[in-house]
């Protein structure tokens, strides 16, 4: 006999909120004064929508007509020193604080977040945890996903969604945490049961003045884990080195450092991931046909040490291993009419795009690179990416990403200035991306790869302030 899938669903209206998409009948709407937008402009559709407390800045500025209307719905204006913080604070109390009823485990670090979290949930689940997780990709409580619009959500919908796991049953919230996150106050109180730093490079900076504020962020989680709770911390990693120094009770886990308390030996990275697995006291050969590379051996590493820490055998997890399936959107393969291959990967900055193209370089004879940059963000990067795209392809195509409210044009101007004179013959410049992907194909031969980078599961473009609809799956399938 069949069993019948429960469905399962976030409330449409949250009783604390941001956002007036989640405002309902006795909501309280907390107006939050974005980079963007100013959430004092939405109080009158929040009132019409049903809230009766509006929580704003101690100095935000509230035109007398505002201040009527407020009154005139029956609604309390409470001002507060930070909205963010309230936010948080709020969100969790509404909820009856439901992250103190979990085991929340965080995954942090600028690259290999997403494919952690997914490989940790996965290990987990197979030991016969019920599991949940929250990633830039989309969000899942057991088999049932929700799509993400954050890497780390808003504390509103944080903490519904924590509710609607311990309604579930659910023992074990897997979270990738981004810099902001902490910076922002959306993990505020929440503490974690166990954590993984997986690396630190550049990135961030249209958000951090500096790179050590940035790394400074990311190191929050420290001071946000359970007493005696296991942090595992790449000792490769330049600044994983100086985390283990400053906090000898973390653990260590890496491919080079001997003393790691949980080190990997390469057997194959290639086109499949083979690891032998080793602690001081055990060890087990790991096999994973749905990964490949050297930095996957990390991310698989680091999952592997954490749900072993909390009592998962390296059996089960080898078991599990040989099961899991490639991360939406991180090296996703997909074979082409012409026999050519084609990768699409999130890769969106210098560090990450030296990883992969350095991998997919090994497998092949010819490689075409299709990428843009983001809009907004940080312009800093973009020669870099020019430049890494150009060394490792023979042919570099590009385009845009999320142009934003930039123009594309300097966006890719931005781009070429790193490339070197004599790379230049491998470029082409074509702003419409669907555009940029059959011109990559039609350079493609047989065995070569076509690598798709910065986008990965995203299926839009946002152009100004307006989302567009876009898949390259959709495009790779009419070619």
């Amino acid at each position: 006999m069949n069993r019948i899938q429960k469905k399962i669903s976030l409330p449409k209206t949250f009783p604390v909120t941001c956002h007036t998409d989640y405002v309902g009948p006795g909501s309280i709407f907390v107006a939050i004064h974005g980079q963007k937008q100013n959430g004092v402009d939405f109080i009158p559709l929040a009132l019409e929508r049903g809230a009766k407390k509006i929580v704003v800045q101690s100095d935000a500025v509230i035109p007398v007509a505002l201040q009527k209307e407020i009154t005139a719905a029956g609604a309390q204006l409470l001002r507060v020193e930070n909205t963010r913080l309230a936010l948080a604070q709020m969100s969790a109390q509404a909820h009856d604080c439901p992250a103190k009823k979990l085991k929340i485990l965080a995954v942090t670090g600028t690259k290999g977040k997403s494919s952690t979290v997914f490989m940790l949930e996965h290990l987990l689940r197979s030991a016969g945890y019920k599991t949940a997780l929250l990633s830039t990709v989309h969000n899942k409580i057991d088999t049932t996903i929700f799509p993400a619009e954050l890497t780390t959500a808003q504390p509103d919908y944080l903490h519904s969604f924590f509710c609607l796991c311990v309604q579930e049953g659910v023992e074990y919230v897997v979270l990738e945490t981004a810099a902001q996150a902490f910076s922002l106050h959306r993990l505020h109180g929440i503490l974690f049961a166990g954590g993984i730093f997986t690396n630190f490079a550049q990135e961030h900076a249209e958000f951090y003045a500096t790179q050590d504020e940035y790394f400074a962020a990311k190191c929050q989680l420290f001071d946000q884990l359970h007493v005696g709770a296991p942090m595992f911390i790449n000792a490769d990693d330049n600044k994983g080195t100086g985390i283990l120094k400053n906090y000898p009770e973390f653990f260590a886990f890496g491919l080079k450092e001997e003393s790691a308390d949980y080190k990997a030996v390469p057997i194959e990275v290639g086109t499949s991931l083979s690891c032998c697995v080793c602690t001081k006291q055990t060890s087990a050969t790991i096999i994973c046909c749905a990964l490949f590379g050297m930095f996957n051996a990390y991310n698989m590493l680091g999952a592997v040490a954490l749900a072993h820490a909390l009592g998962v055998s390296l059996e089960i997890c080898a078991q599990a291993m040989t099961k899991f399936e490639a991360v939406p959107g991180r090296l996703e393969r997909y074979e082409l009419p012409n026999g050519a291959f084609c990768f699409i990967d999130y890769a969106h900055n210098p560090s990450s795009f030296d990883v992969v193209l350095s991998t997919l370089r090994t497998m092949t004879n010819q490689l075409v690179v299709v990428f843009g940059a983001g809009g907004d963000r940080d312009k800093t990067k973009r020669p870099q990416m020019g430049a890494i795209a150009a060394s490792y392809a023979d042919h570099v195509i590009v385009t845009t990403d999320n142009p934003r409210t930039e123009d594309p044009r300097e966006i890719v101007a931005d781009i070429l200035v790193g490339i070197a004179k004599n790379n230049r013959a491998k470029i082409v410049c074509e702003l419409d991306r669907e555009k940029a992907i059959k011109i990559a194909y039609s350079l493609s031969k047989k065995n070569g790869i076509v690598a798709l980078l910065s986008k990965g599961r995203d299926e839009y473009q946002i152009f100004g302030n307006k989302k567009v609809y876009f898949s390259e799956r959709e495009i790779l399938g009419r070619l």
